[in-house]
């Protein structure tokens, strides 16, 4: 037995050295491997995908930003704790945000087919934890629903805020995802979120960092759409869209019957998109672009129901004219970049969605009047307004900004510019706003503290910026910027205490100004 059991064990022991011999003699296979290739057909940074013909390129940026007296990253302190100018006021606002992009493209019998998507992910700290206006860390969401608090008991529900980058509101602490484009072009057709036809190519930054800058439309994250573009060859083409109006457009249409000192924004559904039309210059002297919209204003009704009827609707527009000129004699690279607008019934055209806070304003300051506590000024610019039994009055605004871009050497670059926008309400629209019976400026212009009942303002805005690129795409800017707001009425005004620590008092009606300053490091990739 255990010399059978002895043979058994060495004839096994045999044929698994002679298996591992032959399988040792054997060619092997090598397993495939599909290599990353560069893709030249468009430009640097192109890899085809593996296995396809398809071509990628990822890139995006990293941004930490200080904003000196500011309680947001967007604009100044305009309203709400910023514009309060107190203990509620913060010093400073930080934000870091990291941004990716994905570009695919591939060649086709019709042309190519690409996509594009850009999101961000960001942190922002720009409010202590026990402010009753803005709990906790407040994310870059909506800016004008709740930035007005400072005077909320008068202005009522003012216009929802755009929703700059498609922020989440409801993320934990002070973390969100932006989305800001995410669209498909093939054959001439744009689908998706992409920047709005309107936009002058430098969108709301001719030569600033400052995001607030009025005086033209420019939705830099992008608006849904469905745009044909036609090019004719030497550098020109048109486009022809429709677009979404309701998140980046919709400035208010405001029933003044339900109180306040401007009323509540009072939509309806939406039921029409924005239709936009552009036509462009581009050629080696600079680029000249014309472009218009049509914005249906869509109300809801007078009261709380059927019953009570509604206003008509009202189709505003925007037209803007662009320039940039290059090739100037200060300087290789230096151009001059300006855009005028004009809008009736489309004010997002003007005051655009990252300045939504100037349709809004809401400033305190300072005053020697006696009497008076301090001082306020106001401005608010709906795209319509309107009361109980009423049609919608259209508002009509002004605008224009522009920059001159100077490069001092291949490291330090600097801009200076500026920017203007005119709110303008017709004789029906002044009327309602100062004699509508349940109106804040009603009893005041009949009490005679407003001695001068007039809803009309500017918005002056002039700055500086400088930059130092010491490596290739890591550059370190500082950007200040004063803001003024010049309104129009005068007198006293009686306004209820507000939950950014302002008490009841009379306060005296006047201009104020405000100043920013923007710090930021950013390396691109």
């Amino acid at each position: 037995m255990k010399m059978i059991k002895s043979l058994v064990l060495g004839s096994a022991a045999v044929l698994i050295a002679v298996g591992g011999a032959q399988a040792a003699d054997l060619p092997v296979k090598a397993k495939a491997v599909e290599y990353v290739k560069v893709c030249s057909l468009y430009g640097a940074g192109f890899w085809y995908i593996p296995g396809t013909d398809t071509c990628i390129k990822l890139g995006g940026y990293l941004r930490a930003d200080v904003v000196v007296n500011a309680n947001n990253d967007a604009g100044g302190n305009v309203n709400g704790a910023g514009g309060a100018n107190n203990r509620f006021t913060n010093g400073f606002t930080w934000r870091a945000r990291q941004d990716l992009s994905v570009d695919t493209r591939t060649a086709t019998e019709y042309g190519v087919v690409r996509t594009f998507s850009e999101f961000t992910l960001s942190w922002t700290d720009d409010t202590y934890a026990g402010n009753p206006a803005a709990p906790g860390s407040t994310v870059y969401g909506p800016i004008g629903g709740g930035a007005v608090a400072g005077i909320a008991p008068l202005l009522g529900n003012v216009a929802p805020g755009s929703a700059p980058n498609n922020a989440n509101a409801g993320a934990v602490a002070g973390g969100t995802l932006g989305v800001y484009y995410a669209y498909i072009q093939f054959a001439g057709f744009t689908i998706g979120k992409a920047i709005s036809q309107f936009s002058a190519p430098w969108t709301n930054y001719p030569g600033n960092n400052f995001d607030g800058l009025v005086g033209g439309g420019g939705d830099v994250t992008g608006v849904n759409q469905f745009t044909y573009t036609a090019e004719f060859g030497q550098g020109i083409s048109a486009a022809i869209s429709v677009q979404d109006p309701t998140q980046y457009y919709q400035a208010g249409v405001n029933n003044l019957s339900a109180g306040g000192l401007f009323g509540a924004s009072d939509y309806a559904g939406t039921i029409a998109p924005d239709i936009v039309g552009m036509v462009r210059v581009d050629q080696a002297w600079g680029l000249f672009q014309l472009s218009a919209a049509a914005h249906d204003n869509h109300a809801a009704y007078f009261g709380s129901t059927e019953l009570t009827g509604h206003p008509d609707d009202k189709w505003g527009f925007a037209v803007q004219a662009a320039l940039q000129i290059k090739n100037i004699p200060t300087g290789p690279g230096d151009t001059i970049n300006i855009q005028g607008v004009y809008t009736d019934g489309a004010t997002r055209y003007n005051i655009q969605d990252l300045a939504n806070q100037y349709s809004a304003a809401t400033i305190y300051g300072g005053s020697n009047m006696a009497g008076a506590y301090q001082s306020v000024g106001l401005g608010f610019a709906p795209d319509t307004v309107f009361a109980a039994g009423t049609q919608q009055q259209l508002t009509q605004t002004y605008g224009m900004r522009g920059a001159f871009n100077h490069n001092w050497d291949p490291y330090w670059s600097s801009s200076l510019y500026g920017a203007w926008a005119s709110v303008q309400y017709n004789g029906t629209a002044k009327g309602l706003i100062c004699n509508t019976p349940g109106l804040g400026f009603a009893a005041a212009v009949a009490a005679g503290t407003v001695t001068t009942c007039n809803p009309d303002y500017n918005i002056g805005q002039l700055g500086f910026i400088t930059r130092w690129t010491p490596v290739k795409n890591l550059t370190f800017s500082g950007d200040v910027t004063w803001s003024h707001l010049d309104q129009k009425f005068a007198g006293t005004l009686s306004v209820p205490s507000a939950a950014v620590g302002k008490p009841a008092a009379v306060y005296q009606l006047k201009d104020q100004d405000t100043v920013t300053l923007l710090l930021r490091a950013q390396r691109n990739f």
